[in-house]
């Protein structure tokens, strides 16, 4: 077994590393950039290496740093988790001739399945059914619109390099091609340094089913079984759960094999997912599931396959790793029970899912029996927008597929976080939609659905009244008499917006969270009523702020043009994503404070509206 183990990553995966390798007595080492120095996941570590500044691409993305740092500190072998430099051959090979060991694939395995279209004609070649579209080299607009027609719409346009959902279109017409093209390649180009995008037929009610695979060095392969990630927003998994809802036998033994032959055709050593998509509008069968990727490295979702085989999948990658063989056989390897993941992130789903930051003042989870937390932060940690925004993976697990969705919503439900926003009661909303329940959702159920899904809710009368009971206990806020009656009102502002609250006198005090009202997984903070007039939120002045750091990319409007409600404006990247900003009603540009390539902050004024118009 490795005796030291530098891990190339941060975060709930580093921390997720560490665990493991500590029971088996393996000695860790943390890499930080000047953003994490307090991290969990250094506090967690035998050994802490600083690689530099808080820029990715001079800390965690700086191969040669990494490598020195394990040089450094003696560390043996390399994890590069998931996300950055995990899925990169060119680092696999340089930590392999600095004399380390690379926890994962061989580089030419990772080579092989690094482009999309490239993997998908390999898979032709092995036999394993893949999804029409187009793999050609040609990458000219007018080629690329004409295969788009062969293809027939809706469609989707891949960045061949890409993951995530960064670099992905839906197109569903061929007048919207040409700007949703140059939107992929330029998203490809900015994530992946890759521009070049394939064409892949849209599934109609399409479901995402994954097989986790598993290669030694002595020439096995095995499949520890299937899971489900069909619900996505926009390309990205929110839910994920093992196994898949509706998996007859017979179609999970053909997917399975699918997959291991994958596998096979590159010599596979380590973890891997290779990816399918189902048509689905007549339920799972093997003669419509296609291939559509694999991916070379442990994925966010490995737990809810641990949970139901009873395997420690990054024990198996250390043992693989150290030249051991796989420690099951095929015919060994369990499955048992149900288990779901719901992934916890710092977003505000009300404003688009906008990436959120700042400091975890309150960070409570919710529990239930046999429930699991990865996390790589604290109450009083910082959510740095530098980084993927994730909190948290909750999982759960039970002896049924209702057991364990109910465990999940129990956990996510009972979920608090302040004063960041978080997508806990989206997630909470998204549990308890019907499809969802039933186990037939597809992956366009959180798009349909819209707003019902990411309308935060009002707490609750009982969940105000008690939050204002802890309040009034704790501050004796105006507006109110302590002897008040049961029926009695007291006035206070909730997020700023006054709100009339009936008085119980009910409630526990919680000093840490005092000013909360929770529910549901959403937060609220309540405050004593203010007098100085300022009571209700403002009017909306047109006035078009920036919502995260970001870069202006697109500007679609120029000084005193009329525009109408909903109209883009301009095109903001931030996080290696386009975000596109329009106007909140008809009416004129009547300033304009940026330019393409222009950077900006958050809250910079962009862009302002005077309503009316020509």
């Amino acid at each position: 077994m490795i005796g030291s183990l530098l891990i190339a990553n941060r975060g709930e995966i580093a921390c997720r590393i560490i665990r493991t390798a500590r029971r088996l007595g393996v000695r860790t080492v943390a890499v930080y950039s000047d953003a994490d120095a307090g991290a969990l996941h250094v506090a967690a570590a035998d050994v802490a290496v600083r690689i530099g500044p808080a820029p990715a691409s001079e800390s965690y993305l700086a191969g040669d740093r990494i490598i020195a740092a394990a040089q450094e500190s003696g560390a043996e072998a390399i994890h590069p988790g998931y996300g950055f430099l995990s899925e990169n051959a060119e680092f696999a090979q340089a930590v392999l001739d600095a004399g380390l060991v690379w926890i994962g694939p061989k580089p030419a395995a990772i080579a092989a399945m690094g482009l999309k279209d490239a993997a998908k004609r390999l898979m032709q070649e092995a036999g394993v059914p893949v999804t029409p579209g187009y793999l050609g080299e040609d990458q000219d607009p007018t080629v690329l619109a004409g295969q788009a027609e062969l293809v027939g719409y809706p469609l989707l346009i891949k960045a061949v390099a890409g993951g995530g959902g960064k670099g992905m279109r839906l197109v569903e017409r061929p007048s919207d091609f040409p700007e949703a093209l140059a939107a992929c390649q330029r998203e490809a180009q900015a994530a992946f340094g890759n521009p070049r995008v394939l064409l892949e037929k849209c599934i109609i009610a399409p479901r995402h089913i994954e097989v986790q695979v598993f290669g030694d060095s002595h020439g096995n392969i095995v499949h520890l079984f299937e899971r489900d990630c069909s619900l996505q927003r926009r390309h990205q998994k929110v839910i994920e759960e093992a196994p898949a809802p509706g998996m007859d036998a017979a179609t999970r033994v053909a997917v399975c094999a699918a997959a291991v032959r994958a596998a096979r055709t590159v010599n596979y050593e380590g973890a891997g997912t290779v990816e399918f998509i189902a048509d689905a509008a007549q339920g799972l069968s093997a003669d419509r599931i296609w291939f559509m990727e694999m991916n070379t490295r442990l994925q966010v979702e490995h737990p809810v396959t641990e949970a139901v085989t009873g395997q420690d999948l990054v024990e198996w990658q250390l043992r693989v790793a150290s030249g051991e063989p796989l420690p099951l056989r095929q015919d060994e390897i369990p499955l048992a029970g149900w288990a779901m993941e719901a992934r916890l992130y710092a977003e505000d789903p009300a404003r688009g899912f906008l990436p959120a930051a700042g400091r975890l003042d309150v960070l409570r989870f919710g529990m239930a029996p046999g429930g699991r937390i990865d996390t790589g932060v604290r109450p009083g940690d910082e959510i740095a927008l530098q980084y993927d925004p994730m909190i948290a993976k909750i999982v759960a697990q039970g002896a049924t597929r209702g057991q364990a969705l109910e465990r999940l919503r129990a956990m996510v439900e009972g979920t608090a976080v302040w004063p960041v926003r978080t997508n806990a009661g989206f997630l909470a909303r998204v549990l308890a939609h019907p499809r969802f329940a039933e186990g037939v959702a597809d992956t366009g159920l959180i798009e349909r659905e819209g707003a019902s899904l990411t309308r935060p809710e009002g707490p609750s009368p009982q969940a105000l009244a008690e939050a204002a009971a802890r309040l009034v206990r704790r501050s004796c806020a105006p507006g109110f008499r302590l002897n008040a009656g049961p029926q009695a009102q007291g006035r206070f502002l909730l997020d700023g917006a006054p709100v009339q609250v009936a008085l119980s006198g009910a409630g526990t005090d919680h000093p840490a969270d005092a000013a909360l009202a929770t529910e549901k997984g959403q937060a609220w903070l309540l405050q004593g009523w203010r007098r100085d007039g300022q009571h209700g939120p403002a009017e909306s002045s047109g006035a078009i702020l920036a919502p995260m750091p970001g870069k202006v990319i697109s500007l679609e409007v120029r000084p005193g043009q009329t525009v109408t409600r909903g109209q883009k404006l301009l095109t903001l990247e931030a996080m290696k994503m386009e975000h596109a900003l329009r106007a909140p009603f008809d009416g004129t540009v009547a300033e304009l404070r940026v330019a393409p390539g222009a950077q900006v902050q958050v809250e910079d004024l962009l862009v302002r509206i005077e309503q009316g118009g020509d």
